[in-house]
């Protein structure tokens, strides 16, 4: 999938382009598969099957001389389930030439629920509850999903990402979601729900990196049984459900979203440096001790050494779960300074001591 930024873009002008496309084609080995037209957000994006993204470029450049702003690889079942089609669709108008015009914005909004893993859920409520409730966890989040129009993508985690076309219907779709699993679990289960919108192509090399990251994110720092929302969230939704003072909301104003996405990017660079604590923090977030702490503690209730000490908690688990490692390894990829900190630590997050959750994993 490419993308194209073009001021003042028009769908007609789009659709001329694309034809062109298709007549040049095969010469490079390529099948312009469908497109996407956004006059307001002034942007195009491209689904083509090629050898590699220079043939997409080479492509353009002979039929039009429009060059992508930038390509990515994707896979045809993820565009489906995110933008709901691989082709173009049905009817719509055409132009004098006979080039159908295609207007339809690839921007989406993306929902994510989060709930407390297998795993744990066995620990705490035993196997056959825990297969009960996240039984009762699908049920009630397709049932809503289908209700409302949203379209389920491809993952492989417990919890959900459903795409959205707009935005009020997703919002309507969390607030259904959480009030039936506010009766199907009770408090002890970690549950939240995240929202935010975006392009299929931003800064990330993965189809709405970006816009999954955040959602993500601000779903990770919301209060259990919540629902997190950016600022373009609730502007897309003209504040309707945000009127009056609701409890099930959490929102996140546009400037804490870019601390939010620098706090959490910097852990990814740095977890598993053993050596990254907080001065390095600090360092690398151009704050002072004071301002990282009171800023992460007004935006995620942590203070920074907790907030970075269950990052990498969460990422042993992630590694739990894709090898049967030992602790030893699990410590010192994790960034822990000895097995015996890493399984105090995991022990107080989590109730259970690190082999236990690997015995009840394997």
């Amino acid at each position: 999938m490419d993308v194209h930024i073009i001021p003042g873009v028009k769908a007609r002008d789009v659709a001329k382009a694309h034809h062109l496309d298709l007549l040049h084609q095969e010469e490079y080995q390529c099948k312009c598969m469908t497109y996407w037209t956004d006059e307001e957000r002034e942007s195009i994006f491209c689904l083509i099957e090629a050898p590699n993204k220079e043939a997409v470029e080479e492509m353009h450049n002979k039929a039009h001389g429009l060059i992508p702003n930038k390509i990515i690889e994707v896979k045809s079942t993820l565009v489906s389930s995110f933008l709901g089609r691989i082709y173009d669709p049905n009817g719509g108008e055409t132009t004098e030439e006979g080039f159908k015009i295609i207007s339809e914005p690839s921007f989406r909004i993306l929902l994510v629920t989060h709930i407390t893993d297998e795993v744990l859920l066995k620990y705490k409520l035993g196997a056959d509850k825990a297969a009960e409730l996240l039984s009762r966890h699908n049920e009630i989040t397709r049932k809503h999903l289908k209700q409302y129009g949203g379209s389920e993508v491809e993952h492989g985690g417990t919890g959900f990402i459903i795409s959205f076309s707009s935005a009020a219907p997703a919002v309507s779709c969390a607030l259904a979601i959480m009030g039936s699993m506010k009766i199907a679990a009770d408090k002890t289960v970690d549950f939240k729900i995240g929202i935010h919108g975006g392009e299929p192509i931003e800064k990330s090399n993965s189809l709405f990196g970006d816009t999954l990251q955040l959602a993500e994110n601000i779903c990770s720092i919301a209060g259990n049984f919540q629902i997190a929302v950016t600022n373009a969230v609730k502007e897309l939704t003209l504040k309707d459900h945000f009127q009056k003072s609701n409890t099930n909301f959490f929102q996140v104003s546009a400037q804490d979203e870019s601390l939010l996405c620098s706090l959490y990017k910097t852990l990814e660079e740095n977890w598993q440096d053993a050596a990254f604590d907080m001065p390095e923090y600090c360092k690398a977030m151009g704050m002072s001790n004071s301002q990282l702490y009171r800023k992460t503690i007004s935006l995620t209730s942590l203070s920074p050494n907790i907030f970075l000490k269950d990052f990498r908690l969460e990422k042993a688990k992630e590694l739990m779960k894709k090898k049967r490692y030992s602790i030893s390894q699990i410590t010192f990829e994790t960034g822990f300074s000895s097995p015996s900190y890493f399984t105090k630590c995991f022990k107080k997050k989590y109730g259970l001591l690190p082999m236990a959750y690997l015995d009840l994993l394997h």
